[in-house]
C-alpha cells in the first residue's frame, strides 16, 4: 500500500516516521518545508502539493490543527480530492467536528474515494513508540483497510462504529481528561492547606485509586496547571466547545459533571495563562463557542 502523511507535527511527525519505517511506500507534504527536515535520509518521497502526494497514494493520513486545516488540505485548490484516484481513501486523524468528516465524506464519496474519522491520543512520545490510541469511524471495510497502517503507530485500533463516532469518542475522551486536570489540580491544592507535601501527596495518589493519567501530567507541573494551560489550553477549550455543541444538538440537559467539572479546569488554565479562543462565547460559564468548520 502507498501512504500520504499529512501534517508533521509533533505527533503527526512520529506517526509518519512509523509508517516510513514500517516499510511503506511514503510520500510526504507539508506547508512548512521545516517539518520534513528529519526525513532527510529516509526512504519517505516528497511531494510539492497535497494533490500531488494524494496521487502517489492509496491511503492519505491527515494530521492537521483544525476543522479549516482539515478542509482547506482535502478540499482545496491543490488539495487531496484533486490528486486521490477512484478507490482511495482519506483518514482524518485530527479532531474535530464529526460532522466536518460527514460532510467531507459526502464530498470525497462523489469522486469515488471513501473517508474515516480516526483521531488519536497519547501525543508524540506514544506515537514514536507505538502506543497512540486510535479511534476510528467509518464503514468496516474501509477500516480493516487502514489497519495495517493505523497499527504502526497505534495500540490499540479501536474501531467505534459508523463514520464520526471516533471524533465523538476522542471528544468524551478529552472532556474527561480536561475535568481531570480540575480534580487533580485541586485536590493536591487542598493537600497543600492541610500541610501534606504536594510530591508525597502526588506519589500515594499515584499508586492509589485516585490514580489518572491527568494527575501525572499535574503533578509532573508542579501541582499546577500553568504549564499544561500554556501549550494545550487552546485545544483542550476547542475540543470542549465541540462536545458542548454536540451534547446541545442532542438535546442533552446543560450542565453535566463532566462538562461542569472541564468548565473549571479551563476557567484555572486560563488564570494562569491567556488562552486565545477566536470566536467563543460563552456558555455553560466559559466553553462554548461556534462550530468549527
Amino acid at each position: 500500500m502507498r501512504v500520504g502523511f499529512i501534517g508533521l507535527g509533533n505527533q503527526g511527525g512520529p506517526m509518519a516516521r512509523r509508517i516510513v519505517d514500517a516499510g511503506f511506500t511514503t510520500t510526504l507534504w507539508a506547508r512548512r518545508p521545516a517539518s520534513l527536515t528529519p526525513f532527510t535520509g529516509t526512504p519517505a518521497q516528497r511531494a510539492v502539493s497535497a494533490a500531488e502526494l494524494a496521487a502517489a497514494s492509496d491511503l492519505v493520513c491527515v494530521c492537521v490543527g483544525d476543522d479549516a486545516d482539515v478542509e482547506e488540505v482535502i478540499v482545496g485548490d491543490e488539495g487531496v480530492l484533486a490528486g486521490l484516484r477512484q478507490g482511495g481513501v482519506i483518514a482524518v486523524h485530527s479532531t474535530v467536528h464529526p460532522d466536518t468528516c460527514r460532510r467531507l465524506a459526502d464530498r470525497a464519496r462523489l469522486r469515488g474515494v471513501a473517508l474515516v474519522d480516526a483521531p488519536v491520543s497519547g501525543g508524540g512520545g506514544a506515537a514514536a513508540e507505538g502506543r497512540l490510541l486510535v479511534m476510528v469511524g467509518g464503514e468496516s471495510g474501509t477500516v480493516a483497510f487502514c489497519r495495517r497502517v493505523f497499527e504502526t503507530y497505534g495500540d490499540p485500533v479501536v474501531h467505534m462504529g459508523p463514520l464520526g463516532s471516533g471524533q465523538v469518542a476522542k471528544l468524551l475522551n478529552n472532556a474527561l481528561f480536561t475535568a481531570n486536570l480540575a480534580t487533580s489540580a485541586d485536590v493536591l491544592a487542598l493537600g497543600r492547606t492541610l500541610d501534606v507535601d504536594p510530591a508525597g501527596l502526588a506519589d500515594v495518589l499515584a499508586h492509589g485509586s485516585g490514580a489518572s493519567f491527568a494527575l501525572r501530567r499535574v503533578a509532573t507541573d508542579g501541582g499546577t496547571l500553568e504549564r499544561l494551560a500554556a501549550h494545550a489550553g487552546p485545544l483542550l477549550r476547542k475540543d470542549a466547545r465541540l462536545l458542548a455543541d454536540l451534547a446541545e444538538e442532542a438535546g442533552t440537559p446543560a450542565g453535566t459533571t463532566v462538562m461542569r467539572t472541564a468548565d473549571d479546569a479551563l476557567a484555572l488554565m486560563a488564570q494562569s495563562v491567556v488562552i486565545p479562543a477566536p470566536g467563543v462565547r460563552p456558555v455553560r460559564g466559559r466553553v462554548r463557542g461556534r462550530r468549527a468548520g
